[in-house]
């Protein structure tokens, strides 16, 4: 990520890694309030992120002190303090450039309202795409950008365009005041200090998985022997 990491309590910058286990935390937490459950220990939302208990007090420290010795964390506050750390209890009113495949399927998803995000606006630049409904957007043209970024208030955008013209795209999003942008274009952007920039490279993700596959498929060979101690 480019641009300023969340602060936790007492202004505490929170590590990308602890950043990242609290967004599964609060997917479990959402999930237990669901259910009605009041309580969860540390041991049970370690499981639910894949890590240790001493783990997930440790990335909870940076929000304070909540968990109760023996008697664990209470679901709906601890709730509230992450959404809170990530910022999540402000009003975020995104923009999608590109309403491509991918940009209609972000457009449409529900979910993004559940966690305080509200699609407001979907850009493109083919005419024929222009002036489609996409669910209860319709499709402005990219030219009329920073207008319709201006009328819908919107602080954040996602990028959903090829790499040709995503980084003057970008350029005109941090121009018009935009300081969070998560990018699905497959190049490498630069943007001022100020703003923060998330790259999302699904093509890097499958080589990765595809590497960590093809090791798991691999033989095990038997331990090399040290020649020295042979007879």
């Amino acid at each position: 990520m480019q641009g300023l990491h969340p602060v936790g309590d007492g202004g505490r910058e929170i590590p990308p890694a602890s950043l990242t286990r609290l967004t599964i935390y609060l997917r479990a937490l959402n999930s237990l309030l669901a259910e009605g459950v009041e309580r969860v220990s540390s041991e049970e939302l370690a499981d639910a992120a894949g890590v240790n208990s001493p783990m997930v007090r440790k990335d909870l420290s940076y929000l304070g002190s909540y968990g109760t010795r023996g008697v664990g964390y209470e679901v709906q506050y601890l709730n509230r303090q992450i959404a809170t750390a990530l910022g999540l209890t402000l009003d975020w009113r995104v923009a999608i450039i590109g309403a491509g495949n991918l940009g209609r399927a972000l457009a449409g998803y529900s979910g993004f309202v559940s966690r305080g995000f509200e699609i407001v606006a979907l850009f493109d630049a083919d005419q024929l795409v222009v002036g489609t409904e996409v669910g209860w957007l319709r499709v402005s043209a990219v030219e009329d950008l920073e207008v319709v970024l201006e009328r819908t208030r919107t602080n954040m955008a996602v990028l959903s365009v090829p790499a040709a013209v995503a980084q003057e795209l970008c350029d005109r999003l941090v121009e018009s005041g935009i300081t969070s942008i998560l990018s699905f274009a497959p190049v490498v952007l630069s943007v001022p200090a100020h703003v923060q920039l998330r790259k999302v490279d699904m093509s890097t993700e499958l080589q990765i998985l595809a590497y960590h596959a093809q090791r798991a498929q691999e033989p095990e060979l038997p331990p090399v022997s040290d020649a020295r101690s042979a007879p």
